[in-house]
Order: C-alpha cells, then sequence, then structure tokens
C-alpha cells in the first residue's frame, strides 16, 4: 500500500515539503497538503502592500497553481487533531495518516493586549497591512509607534524594516520633520545573533531620527498613547503593530504545546508522537520564526520520511540555518546570515545594505515562486 502523508499547512514548510515529497515519490505515496487559505503570501511582501509598493492581488499566489505528482491540496479548515491517531478532522471530513506533518504556521492572540486590533492597527495579517495602506496616505505628521506585543514573534527584523520603510514614506511626502518614529520591541537589539547587523541598524536609526526601546513591550494602545510595559506610555499618532504570536487555537487544544509552542527534537522535528512531526512557526526549536527556517526544516522531515519508506538510515539534520534580507530604505537591502545549530551558539554574518542586494531578495521569491507554483 502506498504510505499516505498528511501535511497541515501550506506556508513555507508545508508547500517545500511537499514539493521535496512529490520529487522523490511521485505517484508512489499518498500527499493530502491542507490549508484554509486560497493563495500564499510571503511575510515580507506584506511590507511591500503596506506602503504601497504592490496591491494585495499582486502579493498572492494562489493554490490553484500548486500542481504535483501524488499531492492533493485541499481547502479545509481543521477543527481537531489527535495526534495519537495521527488523525485530523475538518470542516469537510476525516482524515487518517501514516505520517503526519502539522505546519500551520503561529498565529495571533490579541486578547492579552487591550487596544490591539487584527485587521485594523497591525501589519502582520494580510488584512490589516491592506487597511494601514489605506490609512497611511492621510498621515500627516505627529508620533508614530511602530510595537511589538510580545516575543518570540514571526520575522525578528520586520519590526525595524517597517520603522525604516515608514521613514522613506515620509521624507517622500515631506513630513519628516513633522514626524518622530520609534520601535518598541521585546529584543535587547533588532537581531541580537548579529551585533553587527544590529550595530548597522542602529545607525541608520540615528541617521534618521528613529527611536528604539529594546528589551520593552507594548501592552495596551489606549487612543493616541501606547502603553509599555515598563509602565510608561509614549504619544502615537499612528500604531504599527505586531500582535502576540502563538500557535493555533486547534494545535493547543490537542495537547502538542507547551508554553504556547510545539516542542519537537530540534534535529529532526519530531513531536513526542512518533511519527508526528511539527515543522515552521509554531515548533519550538531554538531558531526564528521565518520562513527560510521552516524550508530548511521541511527538506529534513522530507529527507527522513524518504529515507523511512526506502527502509534506509534517517540521517538528515535540521540545518537551523537561513538568511534574512532587510529593508533599509533608499532602495537598498542588506542581508544576515544567521546559523543557529551547528556551533556551540548562534552566529551570523553581515552583509551591508546595497541596491544590488535586492536583485538577489527578488530571486529568493521568484525562485520559490517557480518551484512551487510553476510561475516566474
Amino acid at each position: 500500500m502506498k504510505p499516505n502523508i498528511l501535511i497541515l499547512g501550506a506556508g513555507f514548510g508545508g508547500l517545500e515539503l511537499s514539493t521535496s515529497l512529490s520529487e522523490a515519490l511521485g505517484d508512489g505515496a499518498e500527499i493530502t497538503l491542507i490549508d484554509r487559505s486560497d493563495s500564499f503570501v510571503f511575510g515580507y511582501s506584506k511590507l511591500d502592500m503596506l506602503f504601497g509598493r504592490k496591491t494585495e492581488a499582486m502579493i498572492r499566489n494562489p493554490y490553484s497553481a500548486f500542481a504535483k505528482p501524488g499531492v492533493s491540496l485541499l481547502r479545509e479548515t481543521i477543527t481537531a487533531i489527535d495526534a495519537e491517531a495521527k488523525r485530523v478532522t475538518t470542516d469537510k471530513g476525516v482524515h487518517v495518516a501514516d505520517v503526519l506533518i502539522i505546519a500551520l504556521g503561529a498565529d495571533y492572540d490579541v486578547s492579552g493586549t487591550p487596544g490591539i486590533m487584527l485587521g485594523l492597527n497591525e501589519f502582520y495579517s494580510v488584512a490589516g497591512a491592506a487597511h494601514l495602506s489605506k490609512v497611511i496616505p492621510d498621515f500627516k505628521g505627529g508620533d508614530v509607534v511602530v510595537g511589538v506585543c510580545g516575543a518570540p514573534y514571526k520575522c525578528p527584523p520586520a519590526p525595524a524594516e517597517c520603522a525604516l520603510m515608514m521613514h522613506d514614506y515620509v521624507k517622500a511626502r515631506g513630513l519628516e520633520s513633522v514626524t518622530r518614529i520609534t520601535l518598541v520591541n521585546p529584543l535587547p537589539t533588532p537581531v541580537p545573533p548579529s551585533p553587527e547587523t544590529s550595530k548597522a541598524i542602529l545607525g541608520a536609526f540615528e541617521e534618521r531620527g528613529i527611536t528604539f526601546i529594546g528589551n520593552t513591550r507594548v501592552t495596551a494602545v489606549e487612543g493616541n498613547s501606547v502603553r509599555l510595559d515598563s509602565g510608561e506610555s509614549l504619544p502615537c499618532d499612528l500604531f504599527l503593530g505586531v500582535p502576540k504570536n502563538r500557535a493555533a487555537d486547534v494545535v493547543v487544544a490537542a495537547g502538542l504545546t507547551e508554553n504556547g509552542w510545539v516542542p519537537v527534537d530540534p534535529y529532526t522535528l519530531e513531536t513526542r508522537f512518533p511519527g508526528v512531526y511539527a515543522v515552521g512557526d509554531l515548533a519550538n526549536t531554538g531558531v526564528p520564526k521565518a520562513g527560510v527556517y521552516a524550508e530548511g526544516a521541511a527538506r529534513t522531515v522530507a529527507a527522513n520520511i524518504i529515507s523511512m519508506i526506502r527502509n534506509e538510515a534517517q540521517t538528515a539534520r535540521n540545518p537551523g540555518a537561513g538568511s534574512c534580507y532587510i529593508e533599509f530604505g533608499a532602495n537598498r537591502i542588506a542581508r544576515v546570515d544567521v546559523d543557529f545549530l551547528s556551533g556551540p551558539k548562534p552566529f551570523g554574518t553581515y552583509h551591508g545594505a546595497s541596491e544590488a542586494l535586492r536583485v538577489d531578495k527578488e530571486r529568493f521569491g521568484s525562485s520559490r515562486r517557480a518551484r512551487w507554483f510553476g510561475q516566474l
């Protein structure tokens, strides 16, 4: 009988995992990929939409273009997960698998942060970025707060990118002299594993008059002010928020989480349930919650599943390494390569901001679109 492999979530992890399995196994396995959405969106493209570079239609990659041998992509909403039985219930039926991979990413929890409203004053959801892209053009100056409500959160450099791109935006409109931009972040520096990257970002902030408040989180948004966990408040005419991140309710209800995330072996991504894996933002691996790390984890799980099916030794290990592109404004992009698992502690290599690295970033996106959707 063909092995039955069930993948929950068609983000970076789910798309790369199903593609890798299809390449190796083809029709030799029954691979089911489930997602409630109709399209995939690169996380960084929400910043492009926020500042008017792209429309929502431009950043969506329809799942209808995803076609891989042996893979069925179903648009369903997952309502229950029984990890021990590898049994998943959706709004359309029940799926039982030989191997189960949970790649549902991170959801947003606004319940603990009064004043944070999904789809209105945060830019981490598509709806939120789309709404704020219509609000920002009416901004006439004042206090802008880019505020992070908790850590860990997806794509650690993104709030710094948002602050720098906001500066570009107000400068282009002649509002620089009447605008004050502040970034509030629970992290001590913009990119803790790479002091060189953090130094470059903080230098760019200083040049532009952007204030960075580290080791601090936003606890409430109250009218024209933002409350911090230090007890202080900041004036705020425009709030660009990053909500608290956590695993989806259905994953929590399944008893898979500890302290909000799914514990796994960081090198194999296996949970405490044999044959059940978690990859991507919901997995507690000790690496950042970013697409490129989910992609590396997915390749690892795929390689070990392929070896298992072929009765070979399962030797693949999660590299825990990846590159993040950082918008510096003025059409320049930097890159930081960070390795979290190969040495005694994480280490990063910084590549300074340049226009040339924008080509690299565009190639990063186009290569994934080509691989997953057959699109350039």
